[in-house]
This record gives C-alpha cells, structure tokens and sequence, in this order.
C-alpha cells in the first residue's frame, strides 16, 4: 500500500534529509541546476522515497528522469 505523499512533503523531505535547498517550484528544475545535487543524492532520494512511500521503487526509471518533480511523479504513481 503505497503512502500518500504531497509535492510540498516531498520537497520538504528533501530539504530536511538531504539538506538541499529545494522548494515546492524547483521540483521542477533540472538536476544540473540544483544547488548541491550530485548523482548519489538521486539514491539518497531513492532511499528515502522507499521508506516513505513504503514499496520499491525502479532504480532504471529513475536513472531515466532529470528532475525532482519526475521522480515525485514516479513515487506516486
């Protein structure tokens, strides 16, 4: 059963887990634009998501996405 997760709660795990500055709008912005984003925050953010949304997640599916918002999209699904 799969954990309701707002994008708000989302950007808000990121910001208090990872310690990126991330809000609600930049969801939306590539990674390359992030402040502080390197490819081992995309398995930090795997992890969490996991715990969170309380199932596995496809590591190849999110290796596809360049954004936040398409990994949100990809957790709630």
């Amino acid at each position: 059963m799969t954990t309701l997760l707002t994008r708000a709660e989302f950007a808000a795990l990121v910001r208090d887990e990872l310690g990126l500055p991330v809000t609600e709008a930049e969801l939306a912005v590539d990674f390359d634009q992030l402040p502080g984003w390197d490819s081992v925050q995309l398995l930090n953010v795997l992890i969490l998501l996991e715990r969170r949304v309380a199932r596995q997640l496809s590591l190849p599916d999110l290796l596809e996405v360049r954004t936040l918002g398409t990994v949100y999209e990809l957790a709630t699904r």
